[in-house]
């Protein structure tokens, strides 16, 4: 069952997802050559408690961190630390907050200095993919035409989806009924309904989708360790279309 969001649920999780939007704005500064993952981690915790929020990863199953910080060939889930970032890297920030009750979720893709065609082509990609995919969030549409249109903007420029980790429905609880894939056949699913609110999330990879885990438990890698890039936006199903709430 997918929950269907009131009009109240849908404010306050968008006071939630500005917030959020807000402490994404003031990492992106440090995001150059020299920063370690763990700087930009404790600059994270520093606005979280500024606005007086908290962190939906802190001690989530057990993560260490405030966010997660992944670098280049890491997809998800980088546990911030002593990595110092350089000049050519790629750089994916996911954050995500709760906020009197209401979870919001976002995550968005770096470069540090000049990076190469490759790594630029990657992250255009992927930026481009989820806002097609946003696109396809309208009442009657079925839940795997947003799956559809990540796959298919990422396939067409010689891209691969990551499978093994995909989106999910947010709002009270960080994941919430459906998972929500960045691959699928268009036109099938649950249908789409006002007040149904999504973490869409494109993780796309230079080489292929294949994935490992690193001994930390956490750390995701592209199995070729080509690089990885990850947007991400918490959308809620309007009357008329998508509405984002972490813009």
């Amino acid at each position: 069952m997918i929950p269907i969001k009131t009009c109240q649920d849908i404010d306050r999780m968008k006071r939630s997802g500005r917030v959020l939007a807000q402490v994404m704005q003031a990492l992106a500064g440090l995001v150059k050559p020299d920063v370690t993952t763990g700087e930009i981690d404790a600059e994270a915790a520093e606005a979280i408690a500024a606005f007086k929020v908290r962190s939906a990863f802190k001690n989530y199953r057990g993560y260490p961190a405030h966010i997660c910080v992944s670098v280049n060939e890491e997809v998800v889930h980088g546990i911030p630390g002593p990595r110092r970032l350089k000049d050519g890297d790629i750089v994916s920030l996911d954050i995500g907050i709760e906020m009197d009750g209401y979870y919001a979720d976002m995550a968005e893709t770096f470069a540090v200095g000049a990076v190469d065609a490759v790594k630029r082509a990657l992250v255009e990609t992927a930026r481009l993919s989820l806002e097609k995919a946003i696109e396809a969030v309208r009442p009657g549409n079925k839940l795997f035409d947003i799956s559809n249109a990540v796959q298919q903007c990422v396939e067409s420029r010689g891209f691969s989806v990551v499978r093994h980790f995909v989106g999910h429905g947010i709002g009270r609880q960080l994941h919430e009924e459906p998972q929500v894939p960045n691959f699928g056949a268009p036109h099938t699913g649950p249908v789409l309904k006002e007040g149904m609110v999504f973490a869409i999330e494109p993780m796309i990879n230079a080489g292929t989708w294949e994935i490992e885990v690193l001994a930390d438990g956490w750390t995701a890698v592209t199995k070729d360790r080509q690089p990885s890039a990850h947007f991400e936006h918490t959308v809620a199903v309007g009357k008329d279309g998508p509405v984002v709430l972490t813009r």
